[in-house]
């Protein structure tokens, strides 16, 4: 029993570990995405720091996902945490899109109106 405990110690010490080599590189990846949309046509523009936040936001959400399930006790566990990380990223992901519609629209509209305005 005492052995087996601490194997559970272990993996999910290994488990932590993982993600955050994990969270590290998706953090570099994250930096040369912005660099990159900050040489696009749309740099500075609301539209892409809209993307950027957004891609952020569901960076970090997954992350604290794959934290909590390292803490699971159980299966029972592991399938509330899953469930409840499914949920909000129903809701998130349905805000995200509708601010990002809004937002694109926006940045339309202004572009259509050009310098005339």
């Amino acid at each position: 029993m005492a052995q087996d405990k601490k194997s559970s110690e272990e993996l999910t010490s290994v488990a932590g570990k993982a993600i955050e080599q994990a969270r590290a590189a998706m953090e570099n990846y994250l930096d040369f995405f912005q660099k990159t949309m900050s040489a696009s046509p749309w740099a500075g523009t609301e539209l892409n720091k809209k993307v950027a936040e957004c891609a952020q936001q569901n960076v970090n959400s997954a992350f604290e996902f794959a934290q909590m399930l390292t803490q699971a006790k159980d299966l029972q566990d592991v399938v509330r945490i899953q469930t409840e990380f499914f949920q909000t990223q129903m809701k998130l992901l349905t805000e995200q899109a509708k601010d990002l519609s809004e937002t694109a629209t926006k940045a339309a509209a202004g572009a259509l109106k050009g310098p005339r305005s």
